[in-house]
């Protein structure tokens, strides 16, 4: 027993002590592993497809036009006492600071353009969602920056204005009537170039967008600026109630416009009579007078076989207009037209 006693306290004495690690060890580790773990979070997840209404994005754009069109009606009225034509040559100038104005207190100050805050839309960074990747409504993200803002603002306010003032001065100068190999002739087929590319580049970005609902212009495209749900529980505050109503109208009145001139009016007097209120078409009083005009005709003419008298020129027109005329007061067919017993067909 003493031998075993003896081995035990080798043992334990060969044994060091062992000390408890330092209060902010943990600390050290959480440090240490948080790289890692950001890494594989990252790794893992994926940003949250979304899909913003087409028909949205598009009336938003139809929207900025015609508010933009609004505002250029009120101010062509200040200057409605000038001279006919003073501000057709200043144009450019006007459309350009109209489209300043509206980039200016709106994309600049990062609020939404008139069009886009009444469809609740706003714009956001589509680069910087790539790099933090998941959303927890894929709505979030910051919104454009201020290189963004600049260029958007050079290329829509400048760059229109700029594109307008080359075409007038390409058409005031006549580039395409120039000498085939002149240096304005190269000009001008340098321009029309580009706005052919610049064409088919917009038609192919509208095909694209149609497919993903990304990106309406290619402006929005090169800045990766992406129109996105400023609310996720708002519907669009626009009611197209009385656009409907207007549309409604509006062809209602070109079928009538299309239709009534070929009717013939005659006929549909005729076809209305029975049911006119006024029974004294046959009265002694109303045979001297024009069933037509309803005066009393200068130089009267008797419509055959009817014996009816009417004005020559109203007679002559309803005769001339249509080959089937018939007297508006006994319904009978106009075969010819007399006067003091000379027959005139």
């Amino acid at each position: 027993m003493q031998s075993e006693r003896g081995t035990l306290v080798t043992a334990s004495s060969s044994i060091s002590p062992i000390h408890p690690p330092p209060q902010d060890a943990w600390i050290d580790t959480y440090l240490k592993l948080l790289p890692q773990w950001q890494s594989l979070s990252l790794s893992q997840q994926l940003a949250i497809p979304i899909s913003i209404s087409r028909v949205n994005q598009i009336d938003a754009q139809r929207l900025d036009i015609e508010i933009s069109a609004m505002l250029k009606e009120q101010l062509v009225k200040v200057f409605s006492l000038m001279k006919p034509g003073f501000l057709f040559q200043f144009e450019p100038e006007l459309d350009a600071f109209l489209e300043f104005l509206i980039w200016r207190f709106s994309i600049w100050v990062d609020k939404p353009t008139p069009g886009n805050s009444l469809l609740n839309l706003r714009y956001r960074d589509e680069r910087a969602i790539e790099q933090r990747g998941k959303f927890r409504t894929g709505l979030e993200g910051p919104g454009l920056t201020i290189a963004q803002k600049l260029w958007y603002c050079f290329a829509t306010v400048g760059g229109q204005y700029v594109w307008a003032r080359l075409q007038s001065f390409s058409a005031f100068r006549r580039w395409g009537d120039s000498e085939q190999r002149s240096l304005v002739r190269g000009g001008w087929v340098f321009t029309q170039r580009i706005e052919g590319f610049y064409r088919a580049a917009s038609f192919g970005n509208l095909l694209i967008f149609l497919c993903t609902g990304r990106y309406r212009n290619l402006i929005e495209r090169l800045l990766r600026a992406r129109l996105v749900y400023d609310s996720p529980n708002m519907n669009r505050a626009v009611s197209f109630e009385y656009m409907n109503r207007q549309l409604v109208w509006n062809e209602f009145s070109e079928m009538l416009l299309l239709l009534l001139p070929l009717l013939n009016s005659s006929s549909m007097q005729n076809l209305l009579r029975p049911f006119s209120k006024d029974k004294s078409s046959n009265s002694a009083a109303d045979d001297t007078l024009c069933p037509i005009c309803q005066s009393n005709p200068t130089i009267p003419f008797l419509a055959l076989p009817c014996q009816h008298r009417y004005c020559y020129y109203c007679l002559r027109t309803r005769c001339s207009a249509s080959q089937s005329f018939r007297c508006t007061r006994c319904n009978e067919l106009v075969v010819s037209i007399q006067r003091h017993g000379g027959v005139t067909n």
